[in-house]
């Protein structure tokens, strides 16, 4: 029995900490936000049209409650057999959504709530001048600390019953061993080891994982070319200025004279403030007179410098040193076009919302099992001859043809036709 007395309380106190890191992980996983960016963000938002249609508002025009569920989990089933999936992939074709089968109900409703609730961030004046957006909050270092404390707590607690049980032992006369100090206890210190080596290990491996990657890497650029200027608001097509994208296996930097096309008539900025990640504010006429620099042009007389040394180009001209952002092993093959034509990627899917981006940064970790989460889950859009929709690419596979139209198959994703094998990247 006292040994029973002995042991409980470090039973206690041990399931009371475990319970504080589940609640703290539970309560992380259930937010919203952190859900609708990891899951959504790249083809939604909740307040308008994007890539996909605006998710505020869905439950009120979904058929049934529980239709978003099954939505989620496999959206091409639901587009055979439900009219108002239907009538949604008609509306959003070729676009066809990625199911997340992995996502529970609550996950979903959590989402849901957070695109209900959903209020733009009102803008803040930055320092220097301009608009700064509002800043995003990060909810799990006040989990981290909230379980810091109640572990604290629980060993006050167990500390405190230890010390009770001693003064109660000497009233009743009960005499035990000698009182070992909690840094001098066996089984405190071997639980304190094991807990160091799980915590060390854990960010052995996190810093192993993240060897080469480079998210949210933005590096510090020649000329401050802003996206969120010319794609997000002069609707700039990507396409116009990284052509390869489309036709090669580089998406390449524009050349000088691309940027010039456009540039030889408009000498200033005109626009809304634009404000560098740390607030200072940015003067886009003197960025444009960089370019000038660059291409030899004189924007009084609206002509290139002469060329005086006979190497084919004006005077004083060079190529702009652009740092390159995404960056991918040697021992991997990547294509553009072969994802953004053969695949119908759209541009943010790796590159995120690059049209609100004043400068770009690298959004996503573009690390093997990133790629590889993405072949599982992305749907081939075969070719219908019926009304000439889908990619006539991928006709070859006629098996997977005939076992869509059998219903054997509700859908074929890049997984299926070998997207995961080991020589489609490296070879």
């Amino acid at each position: 029995m006292s040994r029973f007395r002995k042991i409980m309380p470090r039973i206690i106190a041990i399931s009371f900490l475990v319970f504080c890191v589940t609640f703290s992980f539970r309560s992380t996983a259930q937010d919203g936000e952190q859900l609708f960016k990891t899951n959504c963000a790249n083809c939604h938002k909740p307040d308008a049209d994007f890539v996909g249609p605006k998710l505020q508002g869905v439950k009120d025009a979904i058929p049934y409650p529980e239709w978003i569920y099954d939505w989620v989990h496999n959206p091409s089933a639901m587009i055979v057999k439900d009219a108002y999936a239907k009538k949604l992939a008609d509306k959003w074709k070729p676009i066809v959504m990625t199911s997340f089968s992995s996502l529970t109900n609550a996950e979903i409703d959590a989402i849901m709530k957070y695109v209900d609730d959903y209020k733009p961030p009102t803008a803040k004046a930055a320092p220097g001048g301009g608009v700064a957006a509002e800043p995003v909050v990060d909810n799990s270092m006040i989990f981290g600390i909230l379980t810091l404390i109640l572990a604290i707590v629980a060993f006050i607690l167990l500390q405190i019953n230890k010390n009770l049980r001693h003064y109660t032992d000497e009233k009743e006369g009960i005499k035990r061993g000698k009182h070992v100090p909690f840094y001098r206890n066996k089984t405190y210190l071997m639980i304190f080891t094991l807990l160091l080596f799980m915590f060390g290990g854990y960010l052995v491996i996190n810093a192993a994982i993240g060897l080469g990657h480079s998210r949210g890497y933005e590096p510090k650029q020649p000329i401050f070319y802003s996206h969120q200027v010319h794609a997000g608001v002069n609707q700039i097509s990507c396409l116009y200025c990284h052509g390869g994208a489309e036709y090669s296996k580089q998406a390449g930097i524009p050349s000088v004279n691309v940027c010039m096309n456009c540039h030889m008539a408009i000498k200033e900025y005109k626009g809304e403030p634009i404000v560098r990640e740390d607030g200072t504010k940015v003067d886009g006429t003197a960025e444009i007179q960089k370019l000038y620099q660059y291409a030899g042009w004189n924007p009084d007389t609206k002509t290139y410098n002469p060329d005086n040394d006979g190497d084919g180009h004006p005077d004083g001209s060079k190529p702009i040193e652009w740092v390159k952002i995404h960056n991918l092993p040697d021992h991997v093959y990547f294509n553009h076009s072969q994802h953004v034509v053969v695949g119908k990627q759209a541009c943010q899917t790796c590159h995120g919302n690059i049209q609100e981006m004043p400068e770009v940064y690298q959004f996503a970790p573009l690390s093997m099992g990133w790629c590889i989460n993405c072949h599982r889950q992305t749907k081939v859009d075969f070719f219908n001859e019926a009304d000439s929709s889908g990619n006539k690419f991928y006709s070859i596979y006629e098996k997977f043809h005939r076992d869509l139209a059998n219903h054997k198959l509700d859908s074929v994703t890049v997984e299926t036709i070998g997207g995961t094998e080991c020589q489609k990247c490296h070879y």
